[in-house]
Order: structure tokens, then C-alpha cells, then sequence
């Protein structure tokens, strides 16, 4: 339990059986009335983002939500297996929990792993990474000054648009938030 006057951004929350991240929140002292605090929460499992206002010192439960850095090994046909750096332990996570980070896993790469309960929620992964364009046409000569974009296969199988002047096997930095190119590796 902890009063939502000592709420930060991160904790997570259980309402009703949910658990709901942090993500934004400001005390407010209206003119007349008590204090409230206004939150806003993402909801762990579906992202859904609400806005929550609750009255001062009110009371909420809070969930233990253990980050722990891991390792990506794998996939097994059933989840992606990752191992706890620290304990060697290895875990199974399932492919719609993976969702979208898939397009940035490499084996060995390192991801932070959101798990309450045994159970795993969520990934956090690195703000870029650098990956190898396994596919692109070849750019024309004289492309290397213009603003054009090209498709590109990087080694996990994401399409991502490129400038025109990359080959296939150069290393490109991706944003993983959006998968947008950042810029060329070595």
C-alpha cells in the first residue's frame, strides 16, 4: 500500500486487479476543495494510456515489479527464451508479450525485463541498436546528396527505409521506439 501523495513516475499500480504504470503525475490545489492528484497511467499489459484523478492521501496498492537485465538467447517456437545475467536462470516469454521488440532482438543482445509475479510483462529495449542490412537495391550513382529513401531488410527481417546510398551488409543504427534509420555504424 502507499499514499498517492508519494506516487513517481514508474511505480505501478493495482486497481481493480490491473496493474497500471505511472507514467505522468501532478499534484493540484484547486481554489477551494481538497488537493488532488492528477495521473497519468499506462496500462502494463495493453498500453492503453488513461487519465486518473485521485483525492489526496487516498490509499492504493502497489505492485512489485521486479526490472531484472537479461540476455536474449533464442526463439523456440513457443516464446523467446532470455537469461538472468546475474543468476544464469533461464525464462521463456511469450511471442504477444515479445510483441514488436522481436524486429530488434539479436541473440545475445541485452533487454530489461518487466516481471511481476513470475509472470514477464513487458520488455524495455535499448533506445537504438545496430543491426545488418541483409537486402537493399543498390543506389544509382549520383544519389549520395539527395533526400531519397529506400527500403531495407535488416537481419531480424524489419523493413525499414534507408537513404540510397547504403549496400546490402552495412551496419545501420535503428530507432527502436519507431524503427526509423539513425545513421550509419563504422
Amino acid at each position: 500500500m502507499a499514499s498517492t501523495n508519494d506516487l513517481k513516475n514508474g511505480m505501478v499500480l493495482d486497481l481493480d486487479g490491473q496493474l497500471w504504470s505511472v507514467i505522468w503525475f501532478q499534484h493540484h490545489k484547486p481554489g477551494k476543495g481538497n488537493t488532488v492528484v492528477r495521473t497519468k497511467l499506462k496500462h502494463v499489459l495493453s498500453g492503453k494510456v488513461v487519465d486518473r484523478t485521485f483525492n489526496s492521501d487516498t490509499k492504493v496498492d502497489t505492485a512489485s515489479v521486479d526490472r531484472r537485465e537479461m540476455q536474449y538467447l533464442y526463439h523456440d517456437g513457443s516464446g523467446y527464451v532470455f537469461m538472468d545475467t546475474s543468476t544464469y536462470e533461464q525464462m521463456t516469454i511469450p511471442d504477444d508479450t515479445v510483441g514488436d521488440a522481436k524486429n530488434y532482438l539479436l541473440p545475445e543482445h541485452m533487454a530489461t525485463v518487466a516481471i511481476h509475479e513470475d509472470t514477464p510483462l513487458y520488455l524495455d529495449l535499448p533506445a537504438s541498436v545496430e543491426l545488418e542490412v541483409t537486402y537493399t537495391e543498390p543506389g544509382l550513382q549520383g544519389d549520395r546528396s539527395t533526400g531519397g529513401t529506400k527500403p531495407a531488410t535488416v537481419e531480424t527481417g524489419l523493413q525499414i527505409q534507408v537513404p540510397l546510398f547504403l549496400t546490402t551488409g552495412e551496419r545501420v543504427k535503428v530507432d527502436t521506439r519507431d524503427g526509423s534509420y539513425l545513421g550509419r555504424v563504422g
